[in-house]
């Protein structure tokens, strides 16, 4: 009887974009602006840790990054794409860098019409809207809240984007690498940790405990039998303070 073979294990490597220039006290996800010194310096930091995971679990990194369509992530991305080809280069192999495929599935939650309001504008502007009561005491870092406005979304909807998209990716490579392979996914704080909830990797609550450290990956293991685990690579325990997302 013919039984078919169960893929390897394989993994996801969720790296938060780095450090940025932003507009203070506003929502970050459609914020336009690029890496800061800090956040370009951090994106190299990241490439040994990639290339030391590949060789120590005998995986070979997936040949494309995946990244948020935003320009902080995009600039992450490449930058890593650069150094890993760079990487290749010193060992004499192939320096081909990964292609970059970009997507906005991978983006942070969006708050629609409202994006780069900052918190007491978006405060104020459903205050002066007649249909709405105001907004209850931390909106912003509540899970399953969406703002009443054209194409907003709650966390857990950015979440859920993220991690159908993870899932469809992580299944086509299972076909292209069936001995197991490294997939690099730079997106977004926020969405990813709400992806992970969604995987099964974290609990709720502590989705609302952790952040992510930039441009530092967070491994996750994908299983021949489609579950998932998180294997290596610290979460960042987040601040409390009730208006914290990323």
């Amino acid at each position: 009887m013919y039984i078919p073979s169960i893929p390897r294990s394989s993994y996801a490597a969720l790296i938060r974009h780095g450090d940025y220039h932003h507009r203070a006290d506003t929502p970050g996800a459609f914020q336009p602006y690029p890496l800061n010194s800090d956040g370009r310096r951090q994106s190299l930091q990241c490439v040994p840790l990639l290339t030391t995971f590949s060789v120590r679990h005998q995986c070979p990194l997936a040949s494309e990054i995946h990244c948020s369509s935003l320009l902080r992530a995009w600039q992450t991305a490449e930058m890593i794409a650069h150094g890993l080809g760079e990487a290749n280069a010193t060992k004499s192999v192939d320096s081909t860098s990964p292609a970059l495929i970009e997507t906005p599935l991978l983006g942070e939650r969006c708050v629609g019409s409202l994006a780069n309001l900052t918190v007491e504008e978006i405060e104020q502007v459903v205050r002066d809207d007649p249909r709405y009561a105001d907004l209850p005491s931390g909106w912003k870092s509540n899970s399953y809240f969406c703002l009443p406005y054209p194409g907003a979304e709650s966390l857990m909807q950015a979440g859920e984007r993220v991690a159908n998209y993870m899932v469809q990716v992580m299944q086509a490579g299972q076909q292209r690498y069936p001995d197991g392979f490294v997939q690099l996914f730079v997106a977004h704080g926020a969405a990813f940790r709400h992806a992970a909830y969604h995987l099964g990797v974290l609990s709720l609550e502590r989705v609302g405990q952790l952040s992510m450290h930039y441009a530092r990956p967070v491994f996750l293991r994908f299983d021949g039998d489609q579950s998932w685990h998180h294997h290596s690579g610290d979460w960042k325990v987040r601040p409390k303070n009730p208006g914290y997302t990323d």
